[in-house]
């Protein structure tokens, strides 16, 4: 077969379809448009998904009628005054956009610059260009696409159901209005408003915008950071470690004011907050990047959705340091885990039954304490009587630890949690998944200063294995070594330990390795090194940590506080769960009726 020049159409439609995917494809680069127009209020309508008709309406500085007429055509843009492909300080520049919608639907477009004594309008149809014509309008710009891939029915079979699509573009401004807070965004579809941004202006702009999108809970449980290095400034929200989500879909990069999903970017996220979250979790963050254009690369991707950095170790740096620093400085839970033990507590409250719920068995409950199984007198013993009683007459209460952030010790209930008194309220303490992270971040201090102290075993510990467990756990004796756990070959299928760190040569060993073989055999030989160290610091420290059903003295129950006072991230344990809770005195008091 010969080869020919393809028609100019049908260039125009193989190339939308590098532009064009979807109606939020069309509706991210018209919206664009608008804000490098300079734009206050941008309104997007749409009608079955945007399928039918999305319109785009802005109060931009609008086009003239010379502008409008090229502003269609393939490769003509006004966002590359010099030419610099290095130095792009707009969103839209590739001159792609309009022509590639046109070739795909009914196109119409109508503008008015601010001095104009009219608008002037031309439609493009499946490709083909009509003559301008002058048209009376406000200031701005207003596009209509109808009929989107009317001229390529085979993309119709791919596009998803209406609601979907809406989503899709719902999504897509959220985005944008997230970076933009300057602007008003309204978006409209089939008659029914789903965004309407006011503009936000002052210092706390950023926050309140970010309120709006994410909602007031992202707000209350996030800590705002600000850095700058060298030529990089970084302004971001981050969701403390306690507030984690199913998905992705809260996490936000804006680069230069322009949305984006960064793989480099994801990863530093995901190395913060290693240690923070449960398995299968995501943080949720907004995090704005500011930095010369000549030092990111906006043009490797059609749609403009990544970058490329020309010193991609310096922002990584900064984005992981700085926001490893600030939740490790954060010395409080979550205003939502006060909320909704509160709410648990006066949920349904009556004062006239006291009836459990009809789901509620008392025999599984984690926290039913041992009493149950004994005679009738002795279980009125257990539940009458704390753990730690301090009432006046039995143990003196230093004054000056209700100071303390998380206050003084006063009991221990069901031997598992701890129970503190501030001068703004109360404390609760799970005292297990306190001391593991405790635990987890001494022992990461001791191996990054190469300083992790060993203990021989008076009598090496064995552990009976199948002959595939053990030689995975053989195979992997090196790399223990390291990690101060000396493991040798006891015959098949055993193994024997003879050194382990000193700090927990009285804790769970047998238990920790028996962990450590389900880990080698899920991870194969991709984890990363960082993975596997942290992995096995999180097991010995679990293994190792105070176990609930210990029951502590008073002093012990207070040094735990002062050492979680003075240590990162120690609102949540290893897992991510949040290891306490506040409860202001004033939600006690709304409990009870006294306010």
């Amino acid at each position: 077969m010969s080869v020919r020049k393809l028609d100019p159409v049908l260039i125009d439609r193989i190339a939308a379809g590098e532009v064009v995917e979807r109606p939020a494809s069309a509706v991210k680069e018209l919206v664009e448009n608008a804000i490098d127009a300079e734009a206050r209020h941008i309104e997007i309508v749409i009608t079955s998904g945007g399928r039918d008709l999305i319109r785009v309406t802005d109060n931009g500085f609008g086009m003239s009628e010379d502008d409008l007429s090229l502003a269609v055509e393939r490769h003509a843009t006004s966002k590359l005054p010099n030419g610099d492909l290095f130095a792009i300080a707009t969103l839209g520049f590739r001159g792609e956009a309009l022509p590639s919608i046109g070739a795909v639907a009914r196109l119409t477009i109508a503008s008015r610059m601010k001095d104009a004594s009219m608008g002037v309008t031309l439609t493009v149809d499946a490709g083909l260009k009509g003559d301008t014509k002058p048209i009376a309008m406000m200031q701005g710009t207003r596009v209509d696409v109808a009929d989107l891939f009317f001229a390529t029915p085979a993309r119709l079979k791919f596009l998803k159901t209406d609601r979907a699509e809406a989503q899709a573009v719902a999504d897509i401004i959220k985005r944008i209005a997230l970076a933009h807070p300057e602007i008003r965004f309204t978006l409209v579809s089939d008659g029914s408003t789903l965004i309407d941004c006011p503009v936000e202006s002052g210092a706390d702009a950023f926050a309140r915008r970010t309120s709006a999108i994410l909602g007031k809970d992202f707000a209350e449980n996030s800590i705002a950071v600000d850095a700058h290095r060298d030529d990089v400034t970084l302004k971001s929200l981050a969701g403390l470690g306690t507030y984690h989500r199913p998905t992705a879909n809260n996490i936000h990069f804006i680069v230069n004011g322009r949305p984006v999903r960064d793989r480099l970017l994801v990863g530093a996220l995901k190395a913060t907050y290693q240690d923070l979250l449960p398995a299968g979790r995501h943080p949720a963050a907004v995090l704005f990047i500011t930095l010369p254009p000549n030092l990111v690369d906006v043009n490797v991707h059609p749609a403009k959705s990544e970058v490329r950095f020309r010193d991609p170790g310096l922002v990584r740096g900064l984005l992981v340091s700085t926001l490893r620093d600030a939740l490790q400085n954060v010395g409080r839970t979550t205003s939502t885990l006060a909320h909704r033990a509160f709410s648990a507590l006066s949920r349904n409250q009556s004062y006239s039954s006291s009836a459990p719920p009809a789901h509620w068995n008392g025999q599984d409950s984690p926290s039913r304490p041992v009493g149950f199984n004994e005679a009738a007198q002795a279980a009125f013993e257990t539940l009458s009587s704390p753990s730690v009683d301090r009432r006046a007459g039995l143990s003196t209460l230093s004054e000056d630890l209700l100071d303390k952030p998380l206050g003084a010790a006063r009991a221990q209930i069901h031997d598992t949690y701890i129970v503190a008194q501030t001068r703004q309220g109360v404390v609760l303490v799970d005292q297990h998944a306190a001391h593991e992270r405790l635990v987890y971040e001494k022992l990461k201090r001791d191996h990054e200063k190469k300083s992790l102290a060993r203990q021989m075993l008076l009598i090496p510990l064995i552990v009976e294995l199948d002959m595939i467990s053990a030689d995975r756990l053989l195979s992997n004796q090196k790399f223990l070594e390291e990690m101060g756990v000396t493991i040798e070959s006891f015959g098949p299928g055993a193994i024997s330990v003879t050194e382990v760190p000193a700090s927990l040569a009285e804790s769970d060993i047998e238990g920790a390795v028996r962990d450590l073989i389900e880990s080698f055999e899920e991870w194969g030989t991709g984890a990363t090194l960082d993975v596997r160290l942290d992995h096995v610091l999180k097991t010995f420290a679990c293994h190792h940590s105070v176990r609930a059903g210990r029951r502590l003295r008073a002093e012990e129950m207070d040094a735990l506080l002062r050492e979680m006072e003075a240590t990162p991230n120690s609102g949540q344990c290893n897992h991510g769960r949040p290891t306490f809770i506040k409860l202001k005195l004033a939600d006690l008091e709304r409990l009870f009726g006294r306010s």
